[in-house]
């Protein structure tokens, strides 16, 4: 009984670590490197209406912290164990607003895991083949005229041109779309909108619309290239 009680002990006692300083440097570049590289992807592919690039700034952190900590805990038991009651406490949150956000945070945990467990291969081979769909799908979807505009409408007739006019006219020319701001005074609003596009010629079709209610509003389409 004693034999294995010396035994269990001895198997949670932190380990010597094996990690090569030259391994480990190797894995730092990788993962920088990826990290850009899936930060420049997911800016220019993802068809999110969040401001993408404030986002996928958060990548190279996340994968970096992530092998550093599995570098560190992979050869102990111990330090897993309290890896998993530290997570209990401190909990990693985000405002996730759409699935294609969560999946990208979860491909960059990935890469962050197999570096860090020194999976070099398959993270590289994994990560081309994941680069090659992406934007394939990218190029196929340009075809379409697929694209993201700031549409801002300036009206000085609220009492005919309301915001449930407003929504209804976005609604039924555009694939989709978030109110981003609402001003109202007695003689005077404002709208904001995040529109995502499938054909050019909607635009001047809502423009139509909206100027059935008011011939004076202002109309106003910004390109979402960068955000």
């Amino acid at each position: 009984m004693q034999n294995k009680w010396s035994l269990f002990q001895k198997f949670l006692i932190t380990e010597e670590s094996n990690i090569s300083i030259t391994d480990f440097l190797i894995n730092a570049l990788i993962i920088i490197i990826l990290s850009f590289l899936l930060e420049r992807t997911y800016s220019k592919c993802a068809k999110s209406l969040s401001n993408r690039k404030m986002f996928s700034a958060n990548f190279m952190l996340i994968a970096f912290t992530t092998m550093i900590i599995i570098s560190i805990v992979k050869s102990s038991l111990a330090l897993s164990l309290g890896l998993v009651g530290a997570l209990s406490i401190v909990r990693f949150r985000a405002a996730i607003k759409e699935p294609e956000e969560l999946t990208y945070i979860f491909f960059t945990i990935a890469m962050g895991l197999g570096l860090g467990a020194n999976f070099r291969y398959i993270i590289l081979v994994g990560f081309g083949i994941l680069m090659i769909i992406l934007w394939t799908r990218y190029f196929i979807s340009r075809k379409s005229e697929r694209q993201n505009l700031f549409f801002t409408i300036t009206s000085s007739l609220p009492e005919k041109l309301q915001l449930d006019t407003l929504n209804k006219i976005v609604n039924e020319n555009f694939k989709a779309s978030e109110l981003k701001r609402y001003d109202e005074s007695g003689d005077f609003i404002e709208a904001s909108y995040l529109v995502e596009i499938l054909k050019t010629n909607n635009l001047q079709k809502c423009k139509t619309q909206i100027q059935e209610f008011d011939k004076a509003a202002k109309i106003t389409f910004i390109d979402n290239k960068g955000f």
